[in-house]
Formats: C-alpha cells, structure tokens, sequence
C-alpha cells in the first residue's frame, strides 16, 4: 500500500468548509486536540460535530466559533468540570444542538458502519430527551413506528454518516492499521460510519508488529485515508497505557 503518512495541516488543508465531522475519543480521552488546534489555526468554519461524549476538543472548537451544528450524547471534562463552551452556546443558541443520550448516538453511528439508513431503537421512548428532538430541528432525523411483527412502539434513527472521522489511537502503521488500547466506545463505529478516515497515532510501528498482533487492530487499513503521528497529540487529554502522556489538566 501505498504511504499515508501525513502532517496534520495537510489533512486539515482538505477539510471543506461545512463538514460533518466525527470526534473519537470521550470526555477527556483520547481526544483529537492536536487536530481542533489545526482546524482553529487554519479557520474552518460552519461545521457540524458529532460525537458520543463531548470532551475538551469539541469545546475548543464551539469556544473558537467553527461550529454550526452538535450531534451530542452529553459531555463533560470529568473531574475538571462541564464543556464550558459547549454550554454557552446551547444556553445562547449560537449552534443548534441535537441532545440524544450517548446511547443513541452510538446507534446512529452503527447504522452508519452496518451500511444502513436508519437503526430501530426503544431507548428514548417516553423520555423528555425525545420530547426536546421532536420539537426541534432534530426531529427529520426521528420517526415513530410501530412494529409490524408485535405491535410494540420503536423509534426510528436515521444513521450518522460524517463528511471525516478523526480517531486518535495508540499505535498505527504506514498502511493506516490502527489498534485502540483500553476502551473504545464508539470509535470503531465512527470510523466504519465515516467516509473518510483519518487516525491520529501515538506511535508509529512497522507492519509486522501489527501482522503480530491482528486481534488488536480495530480499524483496518483499506478505512483509513491518512495517518497523522503526533505523539502527544490529544494532551491535555489521556491516552491509555501512554502514562507519560496522561492528563495534565490544571485542578482549576
């Protein structure tokens, strides 16, 4: 295969104004910094995030006034506190924010990854998170039905597909064969979902470490477009089994 080693500002550089982009990481995980940082520097604008949890990249971006639209599961920065940024700009609506639990979002990434337009659920039934979607912009992306087999109420979720999927993972080769350590959430389902690729990795190893360890691999290399390795590139955030690289968050 080909070499898909590149800069971080290379790939940003194709990043279109407008783009739906999927963040891998959770709260203050794995999260993509060195890649928001690059999308600030370089001025993107109207983009729509999605992501389970947010975290401290999806902070940065709404702070820095790129983001349109959030497809969101809930966030925070764990013990450092709430997504300050992500909170004003829902209190001012200065994006227009799509609230599920983050089960559901991990749903909509399924569909997405299983090639499907929408997934059938039960979770939100009854819930004033469903209440809120239906009453707002969201509410394309919702439908009711009912099961023709028993007769039970399920919602319908129509799939997440992003424009471009970042996942910053532990070790990766050349080729874009990536291994997450520890968990993963719904980074394997972002990527699957996405229509481009793009791993952010600690390490850069030689294929026959990964041929050595197949199991490990979660995202294989014919999904991946590009590899950026950047170690340290989620700090502040954590990375498993990379202690030294373990968040450094000041406790204010």
């Amino acid at each position: 295969m080909a070499d898909k080693v590149k800069t971080v500002a290379e790939v940003v550089q194709t990043v279109p104004d407008g783009s739906h982009i999927a963040l891998g990481g959770f709260a203050i995980n794995r999260c993509n910094i060195v890649v928001a940082h690059e999308l600030i520097r370089q001025r993107k604008k109207n983009l729509t995030l999605s992501q389970g949890v947010v975290g401290l990249d999806t902070d940065l971006l709404v702070g820095a006034g790129l983001v349109s639209r959030l497809i969101m599961g809930g966030g925070s920065l764990d013990r450092f506190g709430p997504v300050h940024c992500v909170n004003r700009a829902r209190e001012t609506r200065s994006v227009d924010a799509h609230d599920y639990s983050s089960l559901t979002i991990c749903f909509r990434y399924l569909a997405g990854a299983l090639g499907l337009s929408f997934i059938p659920v039960k979770s939100l039934l009854s819930s004033e998170i469903l209440e809120r979607l239906e009453a707002g912009s969201a509410a394309k992306d919702i439908k009711r039905m009912k099961c023709p087999f028993t007769g039970e109420d399920y919602l319908l979720l129509r799939s997440l597909n992003p424009d471009i999927s970042f996942v910053h993972v532990q070790i990766a080769d050349r080729d874009g064969n990536s291994q997450i350590h520890g968990a993963r959430w719904e980074n394997e389902e972002q990527a699957k979902a996405g229509r481009r690729v793009i791993v952010i990795t600690e390490e850069l190893v030689p294929t026959e470490y990964i041929q050595r360890y197949p199991e490990q691999t979660i995202i294989p290399a014919h999904r991946v477009e590009a590899v950026i390795h950047q170690p340290y590139g989620a700090h502040p955030t954590a990375v498993f089994q990379c202690p030294k690289r373990s968040s450094v968050f000041p406790n204010t």
